[in-house]
């Protein structure tokens, strides 16, 4: 049972990892696949920890592919945690970006799309105290 829950929170890991590599142009269809990733990282994570809990506590072996399970469930969960933070603390630069994008036909354009994108946001970060 607990060899099947570690294998289980190893897979999860691994799907939110791919849905964490497979990210679209697409701007809100992007943080759905993070936040979706995120949930699944978390229940991959949780299955990892409370298997290799529940092997401690009837002193049985670790489950194979739980620590494996452990670290990439975290770090995939950390990654898009912080990625999810940033989306919402600067959704408004990054919708303006992607549309600035969507409209830019040159490289000239595209390259003025990301100086914008570059300004707002060192203008928001100085507001928060960074210089």
């Amino acid at each position: 049972m607990l060899q099947q829950r570690a294998l289980a929170a190893l897979l999860l890991g691994l799907i939110a990892l791919i849905g964490m590599v497979m990210l679209t142009d697409n701007l809100r269809r992007m943080v759905v696949v993070l936040a979706v990733a995120f949930v699944i990282g978390v229940t991959g994570l949780w299955l990892a920890i409370t298997a290799m809990s529940r092997s401690r506590h009837e002193k049985s072996n670790r489950p194979r592919f739980s620590v494996l399970a452990t670290v990439i469930s975290v770090g995939v969960t950390g990654m898009t945690g912080i990625a999810l933070i940033g989306f919402a603390l600067f959704w408004t630069q990054f919708s303006q970006y992607a549309k600035c994008d969507a409209g830019a036909n040159t490289v000239a354009t595209r390259h003025a799309c990301d100086q914008q994108l570059n300004n707002s946001l060192n203008a928001n970060l100085r507001l928060f105290g960074n210089r």
